[in-house]
């Protein structure tokens, strides 16, 4: 499969990043915990340069455990901060201010120094598409401010929204880069939902899935689905389509909803814990 997805309104998002970051004391990355490398934009390196930086390993309940641990050490020895979070559920969300506050200590020194007490941190939240970053503000503030969507796109502007007196976020439309150099970053954005299915040859994508967990996580699609793991990817999907009676007219079976339920599956954690990447040298 071949990836490559750049939207107009990213450009225009890009560049409203560029001129508000000036206004920012800290960049608070959300990335996914499945695929963190895959999931985050190397333009925010660039963009958040001098800036204090705080990476939260969202969806973290859908990672295995002992990954998420590795990669906040991962993360922590690249200098930033590290949460892990479960925005949906609210896992890892009352730590957040406290360690805003922490990475921004040096900042709010130089304040107090200068007899400026009271200003905010302000936090610019960003993240590719469909990471999460909306579910997370809704959940810091404890109210719904941002719009939530479970596919990308559905941020299209930037809001201000003051937590308290200590805390204001600005938030951000999710941005992908306009290449992927690798096309298994592709692969695995595909896989977690980051670009419209409606681009996608869903299948395909399922039958790259499959050979993913075959490899790594190979009892995961037998118990779920009852399905013989050592045929080919789309004889596994072919097989998912009969046990799970996803047919059309004429009981022909439609492997295109077989395919889209093993995706919306992985996607909602019903095939348990799984992470899709690992730190360098780790595996």
């Amino acid at each position: 499969m071949h990836f490559q997805w750049y939207p107009g309104h990213m450009t225009k998002a890009k560049r409203m990043m560029q001129e508000n970051i000036k206004l920012i004391d800290l960049v608070i990355e959300l990335v996914d915990a499945r695929i963190p490398i895959s999931s985050r934009n190397p333009d925010i390196d660039e963009l958040g340069k001098n800036k204090a930086r705080l990476v939260l390993l969202n969806k973290a309940d859908l990672a295995e455990d002992k990954w998420n641990d590795a990669w906040a050490e991962y993360f922590k020895t690249k200098g930033y901060s590290v949460v892990k979070v479960n925005s949906k559920k609210g896992g890892g969300i009352k730590s957040i201010q406290g360690v805003i506050r922490e990475a921004c200590k040096e900042k709010i020194e130089r304040d107090r120094k200068r007899g400026i007490l009271n200003r905010p941190v302000r936090a610019m939240v960003v993240g590719i598409p469909n990471v999460g970053k909306s579910t997370f503000i809704n959940a810091l503030a404890g109210k719904a401010c941002a719009k939530t969507g479970n596919k990308p796109g559905v941020t299209k502007g930037k809001q201000w929204i003051r937590l308290n007196k200590q805390v204001e976020l600005l938030d951000t439309p999710g941005i992908l880069w306009p290449k992927f150099e690798d096309q298994a970053v592709g692969l695995r954005l595909a896989f977690i939902g980051s670009m419209k299915d409606e681009i996608l040859n869903t299948e395909e994508l399922a039958a790259e899935l499959i050979k993913f967990l075959g490899t790594y996580y190979p009892d995961v699609l037998p118990e779920k689905y009852a399905v013989e793991p050592d045929e080919g990817p789309y004889v596994v999907l072919h097989q998912i389509a009969k046990n799970r009676n996803c047919v059309v007219r004429g009981n022909e079976l439609n492997t295109e909803k077989a395919a889209m339920l093993l995706l919306d599956d992985f996607r909602n954690g019903r095939l348990g814990r799984l992470t899709l990447e690992y730190p360098e040298g780790v595996c």
